[in-house]
């Protein structure tokens, strides 16, 4: 397998390029992991912060930047990012996934914020790719697999969320809710089995204090689509507090 498969916490907004305390440990992560990685002939990313009715992939070869975060410094809406989107590798998934183009959309924050991390120099093709509406895990998961034949190629694919998404519980407290959810996820995603794997995923909302990890389940399907790509063991790469809460990250390839 030549691909790299990664899912990650892409922390708040734009918090983790404006020194805030609570994101120095994902900040050195995401600043290391593009050294710990495989350079990619291009870069799949998977947001939290994009839905449609069926799987969209921007097509622009330029598509600037989408700042859809509110009430932050200045500088954070004059961040750039002129990567440039490699046409034809979003022409190839669309088609994979049966799905549809996008023109018009700048790459939110769920894309640029971890690749100005990692790779600051803007120099490898990107492509963003939709979640879907329904929200189903299966269906997303079922994305992933929909895109294995790319494995054979050097892409790094990354599932762009949080693993723990619950705005009003950030500010603290206790934290075993958390604790016991994200010790599920890294179950799951350290199975060898791939069935058993997929399992568990597929049944997260049944995982110790699911709901109150993600009352909405975006910033976690990013994981189901990356494991459904890999279909097998994957490893954790990250497990630190973002903004007080205990975030995990996973690798596969």
């Amino acid at each position: 397998m030549r691909a790299q498969i990664v899912y990650l916490s892409h922390g708040g907004g734009p918090l983790p390029l404006l020194g805030d305390v609570g994101h120095r440990a994902m900040g050195r992560f995401m600043q290391e992991l593009g050294r710990r990685l495989r350079r990619p002939k291009a870069i799949v990313v998977f947001s939290a912060h994009w839905e449609e009715e069926r799987a969209t992939v921007i097509v622009d070869e330029k598509p600037g930047l989408l700042y859809d975060y509110y009430g932050f410094p200045p500088e954070s809406y004059r961040l750039e990012y002129p990567a440039a989107t490699d046409v034809a590798l979003a022409g190839r998934i669309v088609a994979l996934l049966s799905g549809a183009e996008k023109r018009g959309r700048g790459w939110d924050h769920g894309v640029f914020i971890p690749l100005l991390l990692a790779w600051p120099d803007a120099s490898i093709p990107v492509v963003q790719v939709s979640q879907l509406r329904s929200l189903d895990a299966g269906e997303h998961y079922r994305m992933g697999e929909a895109l294995q034949s790319l494995l054979d190629e050097e892409i790094l694919f990354i599932g762009s969320g949080f693993s723990f998404h619950n705005i009003r519980a950030f500010s603290g407290g206790d934290d075993a809710q958390n604790q016991a959810f994200q010790e599920y996820l890294i179950t799951a995603c350290t199975q060898s089995d791939a069935a058993v794997q997929q399992q568990l995923l597929l049944i997260w909302q049944s995982a110790p204090a699911a709901r109150f990890c993600h009352p909405r389940e975006e910033h976690l399907l990013s994981l189901h689509i990356c494991a459904g790509l890999a279909r097998s063991a994957g490893q954790v790469i990250f497990d630190d507090a973002i903004m007080g809460r205990r975030a995990t990250a996973y690798q596969w390839g």
